[in-house]
């Protein structure tokens, strides 16, 4: 039988790509239960199936309850993503039966999800739409492997992150690149970030990416095919999200051109991406709506929001990351500087607390970022701890910011005074005083200093005299050792220039 392709030529191709993301939220408990959740700091290196409780183990006689924390921090989600807030929505059973789901089905939302339909804006101006954002329970996961990577002679299952609180965001099918996919998985990850709902670490599970892949086929008689939606289950990496995708977009038109197979009632299916072959894997048929058998679950009530309700989550909206980048890029950072911000949290809001204790200008955010970025970063890293467990807080760096503006320390004063302030109350100008670092400004001890200088390094002098004036870097750092650094080094340039009487 000969291929479709012997027949119909294939003039152009478009891209089509929808993204499910699954979240999974940090708060204390877990969605339905009281049992700690595998998703929080606290939680990371639990041993396996020792997070769990009767409620997460399906046991008989147990009731689910609520997390209202989890809710809210969908909420919060929602709103930054711009979506319609239901203000009632309910819960689902998804009925199916897998071995890491022990009830036999997961508490999900079907019909009346928390958020519905909302946008998101890329970098590049493309807005993408939002279908809906869903909150459900995760299930637990299965593993292959004994510890130390030795051979099961079956499954091993471990039911720690059953239970966590897990918002399913859905977009429409708006991506045609991979490039757009992966711009905002990255932009999304920033955002819950941000919003404090998710530690957001790839490599642990927090953010899964599945895309929604399918082509546009234009053939040469000027009609269109789409082939089958192809699913790709459970990627935790934006490399993966990128690789998946684009072999994909090869693969179906191959597929297509061999089988003349197009979209239909059950051509769905999902794949599994493998990360040594680069290549994505046939896992299984994909099932519709109706084959999960939803029905509302009869132990929990509806969630009903109400405008106070909002307001209370409003007031907790901090900045999104979309609007620090603006912010930064007008401090005049690189956009490494802006992005190695934007990938901690907890630097950018130290950084914008630095700006607010200091007086605020654009001048004084690019100079508390260097200073944070290096001078404070390199101390931290040595002491094997975060800028915030350093013992100064983020008020008492923008003092040392001041003083370096207004020449009151050098520049190689720095360091040392940051070391200094770590675990004490006093400012950064009683410190410095401490330490003997405060410049001086008194000509006559500087006239001093100059002449010890020059003494003590009689060919450099006479390299400056007959206009070598690289020879004047030695100098200064002469001046510098005299005064114990408490000189100011452009003064004592201006005054060795002016004694040797050399014209830079």
């Amino acid at each position: 039988m000969p291929s479709v392709s012997a027949t119909r030529t294939v003039v152009s191709r478009r891209l089509i790509v929808g993204l499910e993301i699954h979240v999974e939220l940090a708060t204390r408990s877990k969605m339905f239960t009281r049992a700690p959740n595998l998703a929080h700091p606290e939680n990371f290196d639990a041993a396996p199936n020792s997070v769990v409780d009767p409620v997460v183990l399906a046991l008989p006689g147990t009731l689910p309850v609520m997390n209202r924390e989890a809710v809210e921090m969908s909420i919060l989600v929602g709103m930054a993503l711009h979506c319609q807030i239901a203000r009632h929505s309910k819960w689902d059973r998804k009925n199916y039966f897998y071995p890491d789901l022990p009830k036999g089905y997961q508490i999900s939302q079907y019909d009346q999800p928390l958020c519905g339909e909302g946008s998101h804006a890329l970098a590049s101006g493309k807005r993408i739409g939002i279908i809906r954002a869903h909150l459900e329970e995760d299930t637990g996961k299965l593993g292959h492997e004994l510890p130390g990577g030795l051979p099961a002679d079956g499954s091993l299952v471990d039911f720690n992150r059953a239970g966590t609180p897990l918002l399913e965001i859905v977009t429409a099918p708006d991506f045609e690149s991979a490039d757009e996919v992966v711009a905002f998985a990255e932009e999304l990850r920033d955002l819950c970030r941000f919003l404090g709902v998710t530690e957001g670490i790839l490599q642990r599970g927090h953010m899964r990416f599945e895309p929604n892949v399918n082509l546009a086929l234009v053939l040469d008689d000027g009609s269109e095919v789409r082939t089958p939606v192809v699913e790709v289950k459970n990627l935790n990496s934006f490399r993966a999200v990128r690789g998946a995708i684009e072999h994909e977009a090869i693969r179906q038109e191959a597929e297509w051109m061999q089988t003349g197979r197009v979209m239909g009632p059950g051509a769905k299916s999902t794949r599994g991406w493998d990360d040594v072959a680069l290549e994505t894997v046939l896992q299984r048929e994909k099932e519709d709506a109706h084959d999960y058998r939803y029905f509302p679950d009869p132990d929990l009530v509806g969630v009903e929001v109400d405008d106070a309700w909002l307001d209370r989550l409003r007031a907790r909206m901090p900045s999104r990351p979309d609007e620090l980048r603006a912010r930064f890029a007008g401090w005049g950072l690189t956009e490494k500087d802006i992005r190695q911000l934007l990938d901690d949290p907890a630097l950018s809001r130290w950084l914008r607390e630095a700006h607010g204790a200091s007086s605020g200008t654009d001048g004084d955010g690019y100079s508390l970022t260097k200073l944070l970025l290096n001078n404070v970063m390199k101390l931290a890293n040595g002491r094997g701890c975060g800028p915030v467990d350093l013992g100064f807080t983020a008020a008492q760096a923008a003092g040392v910011v001041a003083l370096r503006q207004t020449d009151a320390i050098g520049a190689q004063s720095v360091d040392a005074l940051l070391e200094a302030m770590c675990g004490t109350p006093e400012t950064p100008r009683e410190v410095a005083v401490r330490l003997g670092v405060l410049q001086v400004r008194d000509d006559s001890a500087l006239d001093a200093w100059v002449e010890a200088a020059i003494t003590g390094n009689p060919q450099a002098a006479a390299d400056v005299r007959g206009g070598k004036l690289a020879a004047i870097g030695r100098l200064v750092g002469a001046v510098m050792k005299e005064s114990g650094g408490r000189a100011n080094a452009k003064d004592a340039q201006a005054r060795l220039l002016e004694r040797l009487k050399a014209t830079p």
